[in-house]
């Protein structure tokens, strides 16, 4: 028997099958549709939450879930809110353009705070090496709750890193934080070439461990999948120094490469062969249609190619940073020039394509609209990263550009690519040591500008007029506090005086038979 959990439930209900969690029953459904392409809250599938220690991949497809280090599975984490919230958030998004009923918002009870939300970078961040840097983990606990202003504080992961699932994502960074994470809190690098599935049948997927990117892009809906390996399997002469192993001779699908066309290349993870999968890709770009064997007399009718992200370094184990699809990219459109005497037009995702943050917007809007009823994004996004060139950079001109419909705050940690003593190409609003100094920069920033607007809101209120109106020798008093004018009106003689303190202007205008006297 598993538990299932509701947000008002002080106890686990036992249920068959796997942990589930449940929102709150809601009203009745209404015709009306989304104006926005975001959703109203309506009712809601159950949550499954599944141990870190368990779950597999297909686990993590088959509905809503959360993945949940063992140790919390008997009862929902700090962390539990935030990331059912959005597990259902980023559901709700993807089923927008379908759903035909949506319901009237029921707003739930919650302890997060809705004016800002935080958004992350993995690699250089949150981990490094394959192990989280120190930090991070304090870091999480400070935003589910554990800190001195008592609140919690929405999160998300954006991350360029590819060749993975958003569910095997977050399955990963579970074990590693040891934390509550649903997929639905993950945006990866890849994620927006999911739109492209209903445009090309075959294509081409470079990169990544194995067979992990055919699965990615299968699950992303591309009907026709092909790997570097299929073709070398089908004629081992594409690469002449290359031999596929056992695994990979297994793994790979012969094809009939005379018949095989290739509409468009997806770079989908960093190539674990470059010489050889470059090789590939130049034959599929000066080809005629994405027909191998074939070349194209002016070498403008081959497919196009698309990259996952464009960092050209990133930070690994190594105490040095490690060349990453940039420079793939980079190499590429050089070979191809070389080769064809023309520049090679290329399309990038990821950071910083300001579509990668306009996706993460919407979801956080959706996420607002589902948890406080309100139908736009947090006022204030931080971003926190370890590039410049991606993170800062993509972060900065999504924030000026006219897409923005908040404000988007760059953080730069000294715990990945940037280093101290270099000026970085992109400038952030802030430069901290690591991910948890960015934390407390935020909130702390956070926390000042809310107690500005109380004492504003404060003094607003007390300035309110006290008004006492006395008739009698046709005299108005308006009496205020905290220096607010003091209006004396006497019709008699046709005095007016309006009072001012602290140096404001006083203006005298001197009229028959009576003064007026304005302050400012």
């Amino acid at each position: 028997m598993g538990e299932m959990w509701t947000e008002e439930a002080t106890e686990p209900q036992k249920a068959a099958g796997s942990t589930l969690w449940e929102a709150p029953s809601k009203q009745a459904s209404s015709s009306m549709p989304p104006q926005d392409g975001l959703l109203s809250p309506g009712s809601r599938p159950a949550i499954r939450r599944l141990s870190s220690a368990t779950a597999s991949f297909t686990d993590l497809h088959l509905g809503p879930s959360v993945v949940v280090p063992p140790k919390h599975m008997d009862r929902p984490s700090d962390a539990h809110e935030t990331a059912a919230a959005l597990e259902m958030a980023k559901h709700r998004l993807a089923d927008a353009s379908t759903e035909g009923e949506v319901t009237p918002p029921m707003v739930p009870k919650t302890t997060t705070t809705d004016s800002y939300a935080f958004a992350f970078d993995i690699d250089g961040v949150l981990i490094r090496g394959g192990r989280p840097i120190p930090e991070a983990i304090e870091a999480m606990k400070v935003l589910n709750g554990q800190n001195e202003y008592g609140v919690k504080v929405p999160y998300i992961f954006l991350t360029n890193g590819g060749g993975k699932t958003e569910q095997e994502r977050c399955l990963q960074l579970s074990r590693q934080l040891e934390l509550e994470i649903s997929p639905g809190q993950f945006i990866c690098g890849h994620t927006p070439m999911k739109e492209m599935a209903e445009r090309y049948t075959t294509v081409l997927v470079v990169g990544g461990e194995g067979e992990k990117c055919r699965q990615v892009a299968e699950g992303y809906g591309f009907k026709d999948v092909v790997t570097p390996g299929d073709i070398i399997k089908s004629d081992k002469t594409t690469t002449p120094f290359r031999k596929l192993t056992e695994e990979e001779w297994n793994n790979s699908r012969e094809r009939n490469l005379a018949e095989l066309n290739i509409e468009a290349t997806f770079v989908f993870a960093d190539s674990r062969h470059w010489g050889d999968d470059q090789q590939i890709i130049i034959d599929i770009l000066t080809s005629v249609n994405g027909r191998l064997y074939t070349r194209s007399e002016n070498y403008d009718e081959g497919p196009p190619i698309f990259f996952s992200h464009n960092d050209f370094i990133w930070s690994a184990e190594h105490e040095h940073t490690r060349l990453g699809m940039g420079a793939l990219r980079i190499s590429t459109e050089a070979m191809f020039q070389a080769v064809t005497g023309k520049p090679l037009v290329s399309t990038a995702f990821g950071k910083p394509q300001l579509g990668t943050f306009e996706f993460a917007t919407r979801l956080l809007q959706q996420w607002r609209k589902d948890t406080h009823g309100m139908n736009k994004p947090p006022e204030t996004v931080y971003f926190v990263g370890d590039t410049p060139e991606s993170d800062i950079r993509g972060t900065n001109e999504y924030n000026e550009s006219s897409a923005c419909k908040n404000e988007w705050y760059s953080i730069l940690v000294r715990t990945g690519v940037f280093r101290e003593g270099t000026k970085p190409r992109f400038t952030p609003r802030a430069t901290v040591d690591t991910v948890l100094d960015a934390v407390k920069h935020g909130m702390k920033r956070e926390m000042t500008r809310a107690a500005k607007a109380k004492a504003l809101a404060d003094n607003a209120k007390d300035g309110e007029a006290i008004v006492e109106e006395q008739h009698t020798n046709g005299i108005v008093v308006n009496g205020a506090k905290d220096g607010e004018a003091i209006v004396e009106e006497q019709h008699t003689n046709g005095i007016v005086a309006n009072g001012a303190k602290d140096g404001e202007a006083i203006v005298k205008k001197q009229h028959t038979n009576g003064i007026v006297v304005n302050g400012e």
